[in-house]
C-alpha cells in the first residue's frame, strides 16, 4: 500500500518517492495543503476501493497514520 500511496502523493506534490516514508508528515514534510489532501483522498477511494470519511481521514498527519486508517476501513 505504501508504494501506491507514494505514487498518489507524488501526483499532488513535488516529492521524491524515495524520501517518503511512514513518518513523513503531509503538510510539514511533503508540502500538502488541505485542498490537495482532500483531492488525494478521493484518488485513494478509487485506488483502494474504499469509502473514506474525510473528517476521520483528515486526522492523519503522517503517511503511516493514513495507511493505518485505510487498512482499518478496507
Amino acid at each position: 500500500m505504501l508504494d501506491t500511496l507514494k505514487e498518489l502523493i507524488c501526483s499532488y506534490v513535488d516529492a521524491d518517492p524515495e524520501n517518503i516514508n511512514e513518518d513523513s508528515r503531509f503538510a510539514e514534510d511533503l508540502g500538502f495543503n488541505s485542498y490537495d489532501f482532500i483531492c488525494m483522498l478521493g484518488d485513494c477511494e478509487d485506488e483502494f476501493d474504499v469509502v473514506i470519511n474525510q473528517s476521520e481521514a483528515a486526522k492523519s498527519k503522517t503517511v503511516g497514520q493514513l495507511i493505518s486508517y485505510l487498512e482499518g476501513i478496507s
